[in-house]
Formats: C-alpha cells, sequence, structure tokens
C-alpha cells in the first residue's frame, strides 16, 4: 500500500494501520484471514490477508497476497457536470461585458 518501508512504518506510527480494528506497529506479524485497514495517500483500504510472501517480491506478486475489500468511489457529482456545460453567455461576465458594465456605471 506504501511506496517504500520507511512510509509504511511511518503510517504504522501515526496511527494509520490498524490489524483487525487495533491499532498496530510496524513490527507486528501478522497471520492469514486477519483483516487491515489502511489510510494511504490514495485513500483508506480494507484488505484481507490470503496468503504470506516467501520474499520480497514484485507488486505483481504482493497483490495476489490479499484481497481488497474496499468500497468504491462514490459517483461524481452532476453538479460539477453540469458547470462545464454552461450555454455561452451564463455565468462570469466576459471582459466586453465587465467594460459595457464599467461604462453604464461610469466608472
Amino acid at each position: 500500500m506504501f511506496k517504500t518501508r520507511g512510509q509504511a512504518s511511518k503510517a504504522c506510527a501515526a496511527g494509520h494501520v490498524k490489524i483487525d480494528g487495533r491499532s498496530s506497529k510496524a513490527s507486528k506479524l501478522v497471520s492469514v484471514g486477519v483483516t487491515i485497514d489502511v489510510v494511504t495517500p490514495g485513500g483508506p483500504k480494507i484488505l484481507e490477508v490470503l496468503a504470506l510472501g516467501e520474499r520480497r517480491g514484485p507488486f505483481s506478486e504482493a497483490k495476489l497476497l490479499y484481497e481488497d475489500h474496499t468500497p468504491p468511489p462514490p459517483e461524481k457529482s452532476k453538479r460539477l457536470e453540469v458547470a462545464h456545460d454552461r450555454p455561452r453567455g451564463e455565468g462570469r461576465p466576459s471582459k466586453r461585458d465587465r467594460r459595457l458594465l464599467d461604462k453604464l456605471m461610469n466608472k
């Protein structure tokens, strides 16, 4: 979940890693079947340990050792999509509109 062991260690020290609901140290041994709650820079994750690795290896091997139970992120708000599809002439005044308003207000 973290790119380096140092980052993972700092996350444990800060209390961002919980094993079966309890805060844990970086040196805590895990076993098959435990649930790990992690707060990562990409958001919170809920993982279940499926197997233990024989060695430190690449990510492709490591991702086979756990199952991700993190719920999918919420859908983007439709309000944000509408803001980009605003018809011309609505919203903030253009430079020309500002000049006409200034002229009307005698500025």
